[in-house]
């Protein structure tokens, strides 16, 4: 089992404050204009659609080789919309674009195993089919 380590650092209060990042290959900032404005920046929608888009790419290369092809590429873009459920933010829809280069891939294959990936990337499973469960180790100090 492969386990994945994130670090987030919150400082302040929601609209004041100010965050930090980190995992493997990447430190940066977050704010609360980063995330619900424009302002430049990142934040934990992007990363969500980062996770997306990077596992669905994955596991539609794995389909295709699985049938004998070779993809010259997988674009994909994941566009993650946060709304309001309940009286509160939320992830509300993450739409997947894909653009695949392969040889000798029909397009009744194609059609079938993006519908395949789409529903059994890891990561669509957890958001699609909960299959994660969340674990909580909170301490005050």
């Amino acid at each position: 089992m492969t386990v994945r380590k994130v670090k987030s650092v919150w400082k302040g209060t929601l609209k004041e404050g100010k965050g930090e990042l980190s995992f493997t290959g990447y430190e940066g900032p977050f704010t609360f204009a980063t995330r619900f404005e424009n302002a430049k920046g990142t934040n934990p929608e992007e990363l969500v659609g980062s996770a997306q888009s990077g596992c669905y790419s994955m596991f539609l290369s794995a389909l295709l080789s699985g049938e004998g092809l070779n993809p010259e590429s997988i674009e994909t873009e994941a566009a993650v919309t946060l709304g309001e459920v309940d009286g509160g933010p939320a992830i509300t829809n993450i739409k997947l674009s894909t653009v695949v280069k392969c040889e000798g891939l029909s397009q009744e294959k194609f059609d079938e195993l993006a519908v395949v990936a789409k529903e059994k990337c890891p990561i669509s499973r957890l958001y699609a089919g909960g299959t994660a469960s969340i674990e909580l180790d909170a301490k005050l100090v």
